[in-house]
């Protein structure tokens, strides 16, 4: 489970619509609303990812697209172990020789 976030989406937004506004630094818009400078400037490259005026990180959707590829990756190589361990197991029963039960 992720950490909770430490500001709230309401302020993020704010303070990336501040920026893109007013044309302020970054470094001003953040010193005003109590943020860290670089936190801001991260957000605001998401910000312009999302908005397809970034090429150079993935946009907000791709992230979560990733980050669910990789769970399920994680599940199914988690699966394939367990089947790989059964076929052991069996074939290992289906070499084993067979003896009747006496009567």
């Amino acid at each position: 489970m992720a950490a909770p976030r430490k500001y709230p989406d309401e302020l993020r937004e704010r303070a990336v619509r501040e920026v893109r506004a007013t044309g302020r630094p970054i470094a001003h818009v953040a010193k005003d609303l109590g943020i860290h400078k670089e936190a801001l400037r991260g957000w605001v490259r998401q910000a312009e990812a999302d908005r397809g005026e970034r090429d150079d990180r993935l946009t907000t959707a791709e992230q979560d697209e990733l980050k669910q590829l990789r769970k399920e990756v994680a599940e199914l190589r988690r699966a394939n172990e367990i089947l790989k361990a059964a076929g052991v197991f069996f074939a290992q029963e289906i070499d084993r020789p067979r003896t009747r039960p006496s009567r």
